[in-house]
């Protein structure tokens, strides 16, 4: 069977100093706030799986509806500013090791295996979901019934252990790390996966730091870039480029 390459989609692991941090399931990213309760879905993209329980009542605030209607008005803006410049992801690594320092981490690391998995998990599950099967359509529990949840945690476990068993003839991932050198208590690392296309990036520390971190990632997938092509389509390029500078 033949693979075709295609157009990168960013995933984003931010750790802030809150301790809040965004996971993913069934690709959808989710903000798992302070305290529970405050899990909310907040956007789309292809990640890492984990668990999440809604808040109280499953309604929306009217806070949380106002800040839609602005991101809405955001999301419009930044479609103006969006013009052809692209580059390739071969050219994004030269830049990153050119004007960042970045190196690449060892494919050896407990990081870069556990993110192999969790990535190749995601893959699977957007280009191939026929090979996972009944693991393939997990849907979170109503409520906060825990034994549920552990029930569910489980499940997405099992199915990104059969994702990473795939054999690489069946589906094949070349992924890299980029590790950017910054501050002290601080990290940035972009994730590059060649046959699929996807850029990754996963920073952390303080909220400052978090802030230019953040911008960094931002102007590198922003080299990366569109074709007119992509613009006039709205290709899943145009839309991830799109979704990185909405952040």
């Amino acid at each position: 069977m033949s693979f075709q390459r295609k157009q990168a989609s960013p995933v984003f692991r931010q750790i802030g100093e809150s301790g809040s941090r965004i996971y993913f399931l069934n690709g959808r990213d989710v903000d798992m706030g302070k305290g529970a309760g405050s899990v909310s879905i907040i956007g789309v993209a292809y990640g890492p799986t984990s668990i999440f329980n809604a808040g109280k009542g499953g309604k929306v605030k009217l806070t949380t509806r106002i800040q839609n209607y602005f991101r809405k008005l955001k999301r419009n803006r930044v479609k103006k500013r969006i013009t052809a410049n692209p580059h390739t992801l071969e050219e994004v690594v030269e830049l990153m090791k050119r004007e960042y320092g970045a190196e690449e981490v060892s494919q050896q690391s407990h990081n870069y295996l556990e993110q192999k998995q969790s990535l190749k998990a995601s893959l699977v599950m957007r280009h191939r979901p026929d090979l996972l099967g009944e693991l393939m359509d997990l849907e979170p529990p109503e409520g906060e019934d825990v034994e549920a949840l552990k029930a569910l945690w489980e499940q997405v476990q099992e199915r990104e252990k059969m994702a990473a068993e795939i054999a690489d003839d069946i589906f094949p991932v070349d992924f890299h790390i980029y590790a950017i050198k910054c501050p002290e208590n601080c990290m940035m690392q972009i994730g590059v996966e060649t046959v699929w296309q996807v850029i990754d990036g996963s920073f952390s520390g303080d909220k400052k730091t978090m802030k230019q971190l953040r911008k960094l990632f931002k102007k590198i997938y922003l080299y990366y870039g569109v074709t007119a092509e992509d613009i006039k389509n709205e290709t899943e390029r145009y839309k991830s480029l799109l979704g990185v500078l909405c952040s």
